[in-house]
């Protein structure tokens, strides 16, 4: 989970072309917030966290619709700092959105459906890949520098894949599950033996820094709150699934009032971290998967384990030299392993769907709402001619196709299925 923990800051920093040591603080920032959020899923305070052994993380959900708020502020006039503000702004408002619902869980399975979901999921995927295959190629600054798509990037980016690929195809579990990680470590080191990688800037990083809380300001749109207030939403619906995931292994109910409490205090631990997470300069902070895997891989599900990890995360934060290592990786050998990843998401939102019965209704839905995503996000410039309100409402490809699935599945005529009813 470390990989998708910092992933997220370091495509959106190299997006936005921000500084490299702006890179490194936010790459510290996620770590830190991270823990901290961790550290409240665990310990359970007051009706905060699920109790259960539940890891945070930064969320890919959030990461097309925040590179389009930045850019779009950018293209409006909008220095670095001002864009930056503006999407912490944004991220806290929507924050509150979990806090809110959280109560409520029960029924949001009503309203998000895995119909729904899994549309939504499946886009999240499909309109992430134009950001991974760009870093295959050697990401924004190869485009300006002319080496974009150069034997050297795809070199990299494959031996990356490859080393995924053989890891995630062996017999051995940890194997599996560190074939990110291990694929990325292996990337880096012939990167820095064939000398692809910038050492210059170690150096200069201090060896200590403590968050500085609103570093960019606060900035703040109504438009542009509606769709993070709906993959909030979402992301609520996919904490539900990984919770109860949680439960089942670790031995504890999946039904009842002490079920609902951990559901609803997940839930709420979301939108508090979410909120810290824009108050320390990082992004929204959700429920991982990952450690689900490892419960089953050991058999061990104690909330303590995930107490020490959410510290040892806030200790790696609060080091910056770890932000710079990472800030230093390669664009292609992080499109190796994103270019993965980002298909991973595309196929879970499509077994998802699979598990949907798709009658003319449904397939209608999912018809209508991929194109409408896809489209938006492949050729945004359709939007140009509309509104400000509407550009700023449905410039995000996941906004657009999932509020289309979302108010298709409340307005067609016919039977919805359901997600959680206990």
């Amino acid at each position: 989970m470390f990989v998708g923990i910092v992933t997220p800051p370091l495509i959106i920093s190299r997006a936005l072309k921000l500084p490299t040591a702006d890179g490194v603080f936010l790459v510290s920032m996620a770590l830190l917030v991270s823990g901290v959020g961790t550290l409240l899923q665990t310990r359970r305070i007051g009706p905060v966290g699920s109790g259960l052994l539940s890891i945070q993380g930064t969320s890919f959900v959030f990461l097309g619709p925040i590179i389009a708020l930045a850019q779009s502020a950018l293209a409006a006039g909008s220095s670095q700092r001002d864009a930056m503000g503006l999407v912490f702004g944004v991220c806290l408002a929507a924050s509150l959105i979990p806090m809110l619902i959280s109560p409520f869980i029960r029924h949001a399975s009503r309203i998000i459906t895995p119909l729904v979901t899994g549309i939504v999921v499946t886009l999240i995927g499909l309109t992430l890949v134009e950001v991974g295959i760009t870093s295959v190629g050697g990401g924004f600054a190869a485009k300006q520098d002319g080496s974009f798509g150069s034997a050297e990037n795809l070199s990299l980016s494959l031996i990356v894949i490859a080393l995924i690929v053989i890891l995630n195809s062996g017999k051995r579990p940890w194997m599996r599950l560190l074939s990110v990680v291990a694929g990325l470590a292996g990337g880096y080191v012939v990167a820095l033996v064939a000398g692809k990688v910038a050492l210059g800037e170690f150096g200069q990083a201090p060896w200590l820094a403590l968050p500085v809380p609103f570093r960019y300001g606060l900035g703040f749109k109504v438009t542009a709150l509606l769709p993070f207030a709906f993959l909030f939403v979402i992301t609520a619906v996919e904490s539900i699934g990984d919770i109860t995931a949680t439960s089942m292994l670790s031995g504890e109910p999946i039904a009842g009032p002490i079920y609902l409490g951990r559901l609803r205090g997940g839930v709420m631990a979301d939108g508090v971290a979410s909120l810290l997470a824009a108050a320390l300069n990082s992004f929204p902070s959700t429920t991982f998967a990952q450690n689900n895997g490892v419960i089953q891989l050991t058999g061990v599900g104690s909330r303590h384990i995930g107490t020490w990890v959410g510290l040892i995360l806030i200790a790696l934060g609060l080091f910056p030299v770890v932000g710079s290592v990472i800030e230093a990786m390669p664009q292609a050998v992080l499109g190796g392993a994103t270019i993965i990843m980002f298909g991973t998401v595309a196929v879970a939102g499509i077994k998802i769907l699979a598990g949907v019965n798709m009658d003319r209704r449904a397939s209608t839905i999912a018809a209508i709402s991929l194109g409408v995503g896809l489209g938006v996000t492949f050729v945004p410039g359709v939007l140009g001619q509309m509104p400000q309100l509407f550009r700023d409402l449905f410039s995000s490809g996941i906004a657009a196709g999932g509020m289309c699935a979302l108010c298709l599945n409340l307005l067609l005529p016919g039977k919805r299925e359901q997600g959680l009813s206990s």
